[in-house]
């Protein structure tokens, strides 16, 4: 168990499934009362629709250059390879430099990132390296940037909003995802991706802005830790010790490996399925965005974090995609994106807040770092496999394996879980659920 000031919402040893983290009484935007968060929310609803529209843009051109859905797996690899190579050192660091100026540094660098892609594009000189080479170099700004963030929020917010803020920032990330792709599916259609790239470049001036306008007086800030040896070995003994981190982490590992190869699966049926184009792409990327809009808002109106709300999303999340894989027609292939999003961003935002809610805050840039390398560092190992299996033996098979995987693993950690925590399995009317073993209710009237 945590003694610091995290272990007031750090669920015990014995009740690892069954116990919520408490959020605080707020209503379903009570973050956005907060100056601080007001102005990097709204900077982040910016840059992220100009992050998902070259996303898209970037997806479609590497399929146009080289036809190959495996092109696509490398160019996702290759932006996630640095989290998987660096990512704890990255966590270390937001633990070691104060968040805002931090970020102001990394968020100017992914902006020059995407004006170079642009200018290579508009020019007619982009090749395929070129968009790897841009992939990689943004994946090595992320690694800071990201636990930056993440630890970031609590400062803005305090401790008692810090889940809302987390499924807020969700709700802000897929709004600009209903709103980017379907604006890259226009600029592609229309002038090409080059716009689309430059676009996202100028639009991380609008976070730059609102981190310059804080008041700094009004943040929570976290003192920063001195520099000194076995830090990072300290992170990993912290997480080890504690499977309410632990198993929600493994989950989330093998979910984005294995279960969020998405622009690998749609660019396929796309075009080899449903032979549209970049809007039909577009409109699929919008679905999910919707249904993840809408889950994102409902754990933003539920203030709290439960282990089995997380495992249960997980098995819904990951039989969909089977389900999804063979779905005969095209409008019922796209009407199963949205629950897909849904139950996704249930598993994103339910295992991000239940790990930053049980964790002492001078920890929590390792513990996020750690947490963001497992869920997007596993993505080189999971794209390139996903991607060939995709190229051989079709969209269909591709995405039906990503989702056996990711079932396989949801259901052996919920019965971890269950067991850790003293649960047992048990049928009624009104479905499948745990409940306290009688050991456990046992222990708990002689306590």
């Amino acid at each position: 168990m945590s003694t610091g000031t995290g272990a007031d919402s750090a669920p015990g040893r014995t009740s690892t499934l069954t116990t919520a983290v408490p959020a605080g009484k707020n209503s379903m935007f009570s973050s956005l009362r907060i100056r601080n968060y007001r102005l990097f929310a709204t900077g982040q609803v910016v840059s992220n629709t100009g992050t998902w529209m070259q996303r898209i843009a970037q997806d479609w051109l590497v399929l146009s250059l080289t036809g190959s859905a495996s092109a696509v797996g490398i160019t996702i690899a290759l932006q996630f390879l640095p989290m998987l190579m660096f990512g704890l050192y990255g966590g270390v660091l937001a633990d070691r430099l104060p968040k805002r100026p931090l970020l102001l540094a990394t968020q100017g660098a992914m902006g020059l990132t995407g004006i170079a892609l642009a200018v290579l594009t508009l020019a007619g000189h982009v090749q395929v390296w070129h968009v790897y080479l841009a992939a990689f170099l943004l994946g090595l700004v992320t690694v800071v940037d990201n636990p930056a963030r993440q630890t970031f929020v609590p400062e803005m917010v305090g401790k008692d909003q810090v889940a809302n803020a987390v499924s807020l920032n969700s709700a802000n990330f897929q709004s600009a995802r209903l709103v980017g792709p379907a604006i890259a599916g226009v600029l592609i259609t229309a002038v090409g991706s080059g716009w689309a790239f430059l676009l996202n470049g100028l639009s991380f001036a609008a976070p730059i802005v609102g981190l310059l306008l804080m008041r700094t007086d009004e943040l929570h800030p976290v003192e920063v830790q001195p520099r000194a040896k076995g830090q990072l070995r300290e992170g990993l003994k912290y997480v080890a010790g504690r499977p309410e981190l632990v198993w929600p982490i493994v989950l989330v590992g093998f979910i984005g490996t294995f279960g969020f190869n998405f622009p690998i699966w749609l660019s396929a049926f796309v075009n080899d399925v449903f032979h549209g184009d970049a809007g039909t792409y577009g409109l699929f990327n919008t679905l999910i965005a919707a249904g993840s809009l809408a889950g994102a808002l409902l754990a933003a109106r539920r203030g709290h974090s439960r282990l089995r709300l997380l495992v249960a999303a997980a098995v819904l999340f990951s039989a969909l995609l089977v389900v999804t894989a063979f779905a005969p027609g095209f409008w019922l292939f796209a009407a199963l994106l949205v629950p897909i999003g849904i139950f996704g961003l249930t598993v994103n935002v339910t295992a991000n807040s239940s790990v930053q809610m049980a964790t002492d805050p001078e920890m929590r840039g390792r513990v996020m770092a750690l947490f963001m390398m497992v869920f997007t560092g596993g993505t080189p190992l999971g794209a390139p496999l996903l991607g060939w299996i995709t190229d051989t033996y079709g969209a269909r098979i591709g995405m039906a394996a990503g989702g056996l995987i990711s079932l396989a693993a949801s259901v052996l950690i919920a019965v971890v879980l269950a067991r850790v925590g003293n649960l047992r399995l048990r049928l009624s009317r009104r479905g499948v659920s745990f409940v306290p073993s009688v050991r456990s209710r046992e222990l708990v009237t002689a306590a």
